[in-house]
């Protein structure tokens, strides 16, 4: 998955030869926030943290997965869709944290990470994940370099709208509407994202990504004929997935829609702007770090995207004191408020065209 790590951020070798960088700041607004970060060896990695979740996270699904078959062929299996998919988004977390590099500054190591939990746990695609988000990354909110405000099925600008035709058209009217119904669908398009960037990967990388991605099937297929009948099967499969896609999307929503965008015509921002000003934070305790896989403190990622997810909160008072102090703003908000700060925008992307 991502390995967005410097201010200036380039796609991750696929050798695992070279290890990531850290922002360079010298002579800038964030030198000062990343010495202070540095002093407090907040950028240094929890091996021992991740390796308890992980395994915790594993045997957590294979305890689901001893459910299933315990249950067999009956309706009730249903009830077990529910964990399975927030437990597939503990894992989506995971692989996120590995393409980071906050798991392991080895390249290799991170990689295999990645391509054990998007590949083979979930079926998606961590070479498709890493081109997008690095992307991101790089650019948060920019109209022209961030794939995240492209046009796709949803529009993040009135420019964008105008140039919606047909159905496009219709569902950019109410796309504020539909977003969270929307995330129903997006865990078995995450699947089909990432077969789809197969073919724009190096052969020897595509092999193996080809091979996880099939082996991920296979297994999930093998798993649920096993335990239930084909109508039951596909039943699941699709609740499943779209328990994954809600979760997952109600994870990464509150980051950025509605914030800043830059001017693509104006001034380029240095790291710090570009990243605190296109960046939402979202207030709470244990409860929301865990539902939101840290991602609720994305102002912090964004600044130091190879730090440790459980350091994210504990740099926080440190980024915030550092805003105050140069006089930039630092959004912050409750998950609630995030979700309407966001569909607002949404709405009012498409109210030309209503």
């Amino acid at each position: 998955m991502p390995q967005a790590v410097a201010a200036t951020v380039a796609p991750q070798p696929r050798d695992g030869s070279e290890s990531p960088a850290e922002p360079q700041a010298s002579g800038s607004d964030f030198a000062p926030l990343l010495k202070a970060v540095k002093g407090q060896d907040l950028l240094a990695r929890r091996t021992g943290w991740y390796a308890v979740g992980i395994a915790t996270n594993l045997a957590a699904l294979a305890a689901v997965i001893t459910g299933m078959a315990l249950l067999g062929d009956t309706w009730w299996n249903l009830l077990l869709t529910l964990p399975l998919a927030v437990l597939w988004t503990r894992t989506a977390f995971f692989g996120h944290d590995a393409g980071h590099a906050q798991i392991s500054g080895d390249r290799r190591s991170s990689r295999m990470i990645g391509l054990v939990h998007a590949n083979l746990l979930l079926g998606m695609n961590e070479a498709w994940w890493n081109d997008k988000h690095v992307r991101h990354h790089a650019n948060p909110n920019h109209i022209d370099k961030d794939p995240d405000v492209g046009v796709g099925a949803l529009v993040w600008t009135q420019k964008q709208a105008a140039q919606r035709e047909g159905l496009a058209r219709l569902l950019t009217r109410n796309q504020a509407r539909l977003f969270f119904p929307m995330l129903l669908l997006e865990g078995i398009a995450l699947k089909i994202y990432g077969f789809q960037f197969l073919r724009r990967q190096p052969v020897r990388e595509r092999a193996l990504s080809g091979l996880l991605l099939a082996g991920h099937l296979a297994l999930y297929a093998t798993l649920l004929l096993t335990t239930m009948s084909p109508g039951k099967a596909v039943v699941f499969a699709f609740v499943h997935h779209a328990l994954f896609g809600l979760h997952l999307g109600m994870a990464f929503a509150p980051n950025h829609k509605g914030m800043e965008m830059p001017d693509p015509d104006g001034d380029r921002w240095g790291h710090l702007q570009r990243q605190v000003l296109t960046s939402r934070n979202v207030r709470g305790a244990v409860i929301t770090d865990w539902f939101l896989g840290g991602l609720n403190y994305q102002i912090e990622h964004h600044l130091f995207p190879s730090m440790p997810r459980p350091h994210l909160r504990l740099a926080q008072p440190l980024v915030k004191a550092h805003c105050a102090s140069i006089g930039m703003s630092y959004a912050e908000t409750g998950l609630v408020e995030s979700y309407r700060q966001a569909l607002r925008h949404m709405h009012e992307v498409g109210e030309p065209l209503r």
